[in-house]
């Protein structure tokens, strides 16, 4: 219900602040639901993501800092945020998201690099798609990086990949983790040539 009621109104608001959401490829979404996962490039891509899969709801993760504000509190939970320790991940990180996805309600949004380049959260991507028996769909954003750059009305641009399917045979360890990360990384670099060939992304 929350994501009927503010899908819309977080539409409207993007568009007045930069004007369209291109979207590509969206027919390469899969039926049913699925992992969602990206590189991290700005904080409102997960805003951008959620409307250009729309109608799909997620489950994501979220440092626990931010639930101590109790407004933001309750927007994250009902956005389908779950606190995570990023020191400290423990369990849940993997036990939520594979539940909600087992249940075929949510998919689950993923920035695997994170800020930190965590190894944790990597594998954790894909143990999570194992465990589900849900594949991976990869996608990618460009355009501004910055509130800023997003005033000026840079255009916003996602595409949106064929999806990755993880063998429930196969081990994820340390090296079939840095495998798939790397196949991974390809489908992000294939999604950003298909855009612009051009692309480097550069971090603010």
């Amino acid at each position: 219900m929350f994501y009927k009621i503010i899908r819309p109104i977080v539409r409207f608001i993007v568009w007045v602040l930069n004007g369209r959401l291109h979207v590509h490829n969206k027919d390469r979404l899969p039926q049913g639901n699925f992992v969602l996962i990206a590189p991290h490039r700005t904080w409102f891509e997960p805003i951008l993501f959620a409307l250009a899969t729309s109608p799909t709801t997620y489950l994501f993760m979220a440092k626990k800092e931010l639930f101590k504000n109790p407004i933001l509190s309750f927007i994250l939970k009902h956005a389908g945020a779950f606190p995570v320790d990023r020191k400290n991940p423990g369990p849940s990180v993997i036990k939520i998201p594979v539940k909600g996805l087992k249940k075929g309600k949510d998919s689950v949004m993923i920035f695997p690099s994170g800020t930190r380049h965590s190894a944790e959260l990597k594998s954790g991507a894909f143990v999570i798609a194992k465990m589900s028996n849900k594949p991976l769909v990869p996608i990618v954003f460009q355009g501004p990086l910055t509130f800023s750059g997003l005033l000026k009305r840079k255009g916003l641009e996602v595409n949106i990949g064929n999806p990755i399917t993880i063998n429930r045979k196969t081990k994820v360890d340390k090296d079939t983790t840095e495998i798939l990360y790397q196949q991974v990384e390809k489908a992000w670099d294939k999604l950003d040539q298909e855009l612009d060939p051009n692309f480097k992304y550069i971090p603010k």
